[in-house]
């Protein structure tokens, strides 16, 4: 999805009952010290409605087998609960069933791209480019791919209002990179990056690009032959899913010619005693025992999300992110980092001048709110921003003003402690 996109998928709030999808999560009737709770860390992980938690019991109570392996009634089930989860993926993010690869989650989902794709494709003095917003798992995997192959690791900056530096990306391109990893939304400063543009900025110089969309997936619809990225990736239990799965889009024609990643189970056609021959695709990347349990549950969350409506999602979201962005910004001695206008994502980082980030986490958790604070494992942005570590509110779709409301009125309590007000 453009930026214009999703500025007009964002511009008339669709009314939600919040209310009512909010009791669908049950852990959110949860008090803390006697406090409601109020979970402002969905970037971290999401939460589970009943139907993703009821999902996962009835394929561990009521289908569970190894899947691919037997031709009992239970395997048989497992398999095509397991393999519709796979289509659900697919026909969910716009792809060919066959392109849709299950990984534990999307930090190995680009690990496989790295080690597979980039070992096969990447040599000396090639280049790979990615951005100074990357998450550490988009960065890491280049890292000791570059200094394997003798290759050159080079960085997007990040300008001053958090958004990337497209004149220097052209630069970049102009020396024809080998791969372009990029984020689509911003897991620390909530930029919502033009990936179609950046796709096709890349192609025209030769590039493979890879998405990270682990922080778009929950939010935003996706459509990756829109997109045309090379490699798109997400992982579950941040879109309402559970944890241990993550999903990675490729196209076809890479996965065929892209040597596995990891050995045994599935993605093994015949074992000779010296050399042995591999799967079809996707399976060809799907070694060992598959999370199958997990990867229905995803599907679950996936059905449940497109029940509600991703445009009507968004435009909910969208609605209680610029209100928190009003409301904290009438928060004496606060900063914001990154964009504070739509189209924006949904988590907000901000610093509280004189109060290290944990200990507004720390004190904002005794009443039950629940921010992240830290690094966000983005250090090299951290770096940039010229700050340890921020404190981060991430919204979902079960969040309405009155958690915004709580938020700021803890952060006046915050002041209050350490003589701030």
């Amino acid at each position: 999805m453009t930026v214009e996109a999703a500025a007009r998928a964002t511009a008339a709030p669709a009314p939600l009952d919040v209310d009512r999808i909010a009791a669908e999560f049950p852990i959110l009737a949860r008090e803390v010290g006697g406090k409601p709770l109020t979970y402002l860390d969905s970037a971290a992980t999401a939460q589970k409605p009943r139907a993703v938690l009821d999902a996962l019991h009835s394929a561990l109570a009521e289908h569970n087998a190894n899947v691919h392996r037997g031709v009992y009634p239970l395997a048989q089930e497992s398999t095509a609960l397991f393999e519709g989860a796979r289509r659900t993926v697919a026909e969910w993010i716009g792809a060919a069933y066959e392109e849709v690869v299950f990984t534990k989650n999307v930090t190995e989902a680009i690990n496989l791209v790295a080690y597979s794709w980039g070992r096969a494709n990447v040599g000396p003095g090639d280049r790979v480019l990615i951005t100074e917003m990357e998450h550490h798992s988009n960065i890491v995997p280049w890292q000791l791919l570059a200094r394997e192959r003798g290759a050159e690791l080079r960085y997007v900056p990040v300008t001053a209002d958090g958004r990337l530096d497209l004149d220097a990306l052209d630069r970049e391109l102009a020396q024809s990179p080998a791969l372009v990893g990029v984020v689509h939304i911003s897991n620390t400063l909530g930029t919502i990056n033009d990936v179609e543009t950046i796709v096709a900025r890349a192609h025209r110089m030769g590039a493979r690009v890879l998405v990270d969309g682990a922080q778009a997936a929950p939010h935003l619809p996706i459509d990756v032959k829109a997109i045309d990225a090379d490699f798109y990736a997400f992982t579950g239990h941040k879109a309402y899913g559970p944890t241990g799965i993550g999903v990675l889009f490729a196209k076809r024609e890479l996965l065929e010619e892209m040597p596995p990643f990891l050995a045994g189970g599935d993605m093994i056609s015949r074992v000779d005693l010296q050399e042995s021959t591999w799967n079809q695709v996707p399976w060809k990347f799907e070694a060992g025992t598959t999370p199958f349990a997990e990867a229905i549950a995803l599907a679950a969350a996936l059905d449940w999300m497109g029940g509600i409506g991703m445009d009507a999602i968004a435009a909910h979201e969208a609605d209680v992110v610029s209100y928190a962005v009003d409301r904290l910004g009438e928060v004496p001695g606060l900063r914001i980092f990154g964009p504070t206008a739509q189209p924006r994502g949904t988590g907000v980082s901000f610093a509280l001048e004189g109060v290290h980030p944990h200990d507004v986490a720390e004190i904002l958790g005794r009443d039950g709110v629940c921010i992240r604070a830290g690094h966000h494992c983005t250090q090299p942005l951290m770096r940039r921003l010229g700050v340890p570590a921020t404190s981060r509110a991430s919204f979902a779709v079960h969040n309405k003003r009155a958690d915004v409301d709580r938020l700021v009125d803890g952060l006046a309590e915050v002041r209050r402690i350490f003589g701030l007000s």
